[in-house]
């Protein structure tokens, strides 16, 4: 089984963390090879993610990537994210070549359960699986041309390597990003939905479970999907109880002081089976989680209302997250 994650030294507690859950809910899997795309990961923390790997009998390999430009020749604008989420584009470029096949993850992400099911699914003639994410708006979905087609979240990608060399998948997303002036809401993941809407295989929410589904009710989702058809409901309430793997999306991360997620104690635990059960939590966020809580317990009531306002802020935290990116790398 093939793993990739992107990363630089900043999240390395992170992808850490899930590097642990992976292990240790696939203990049946002999073997495991983590492939980490990093950006300027010290020396140090290479050595304790190698020794904490070697420690599970499982494989590590590490690939630098410190320069973007020299694969993407056109300027680009990564909304307050990381530049290094883009070497998800590069899997042709950047993976050795007898691959077949790889799980990408994005490093906010935690698995709870045996990954086998997902490594083995018949992807029939598409290239990418993904999960979809329901709450993107109506007018995106539109400016990308995804008709009937799920738009689906990045932050897990079931790829076969071979059908994404074969059909030069790599270079049609880069060009479609490249048409759009290198300026996406949702940089690569809007690349990916809009160059390979025909490509993509719908995974169940399962395996990208974000917190939208504890805050919209199945019918909501339905309607903000439509005009593509949504799961059934039965398959969302499988996924709602027994989540394969977590994504951290939005704000409420639970390394973050404060934060509430449902999903948070899950995160801690196997992050204190890591070397790096020590790392501090984030400071700062207090004031927003509890003005957080009490935004989500006054519009539970009022599903879509509550929608449409967190949809009309995200360009303003999105904004916010962008001048702290520019801060952080002065």
């Amino acid at each position: 089984m093939n793993i990739l994650f992107t990363l630089n030294d900043a999240f390395v507690p992170q992808v850490a963390t899930c590097m642990c859950s992976i292990f240790e809910n696939n203990q049946f899997t002999e073997d495991i090879t983590i492939y980490l795309v990093g950006e300027k990961i010290s020396e140090k923390n290479k050595l304790r993610l190698s020794e904490f790997t070697q420690s599970y009998h499982q494989n590590i390999h590490f690939i630098e990537l410190n320069d973007l430009t020299e694969y993407i020749d056109f300027d680009f604008d990564t909304n307050g994210w990381s530049s290094i989420v883009l070497a998800r584009l590069l899997l042709d470029k950047l993976l050795p070549f007898n691959l077949d096949k790889i799980l990408y993850l994005d490093g906010d992400t935690l698995v709870l359960d045996d990954l086998t099911s997902l490594w083995g699914i018949d992807l029939l003639d598409k290239s990418i699986a993904m999960a979809p994410e329901s709450t993107v708006s109506a007018e995106r979905r539109e400016f990308l041309k995804m008709g009937n087609q799920l738009y689906c979240n990045a932050g897990v990608l079931l790829i076969d390597l071979e059908r994404w060399r074969e059909r030069n998948l790599g270079k049609r997303v880069l060009e479609f990003y490249q048409q759009h002036n290198g300026n996406l809401f949702a940089n690569d993941q809007d690349a990916i939905n809009g160059a390979l809407r025909d490509e993509i295989y719908v995974l169940s929410p399962r395996y990208n479970f974000f917190n939208i589904y504890f805050s919209y009710p199945y019918n909501v989702l339905k309607k903000l999907s439509k005009p593509a058809d949504f799961i059934s409901k039965k398959e969302l309430d499988n996924a709602i109880s027994h989540p394969a793997i977590v994504h951290y999306l939005g704000e409420e991360r639970p390394w973050r002081k404060g934060n509430t997620h449902k999903l948070g104690k899950e995160y801690l635990y196997y992050l204190h089976k890591t070397p790096w059960k020590d790392t501090p939590m984030e400071e700062g966020w207090q004031l927003y989680f509890v003005c957080f809580r009490i935004f989500n317990i006054v519009m539970k009531p009022f599903p879509m209302l509550r929608y449409k306002i967190i949809n009309s802020l995200i360009p303003s935290f999105m904004k916010y997250r962008k001048k702290q990116l520019q801060k952080n790398k002065k």
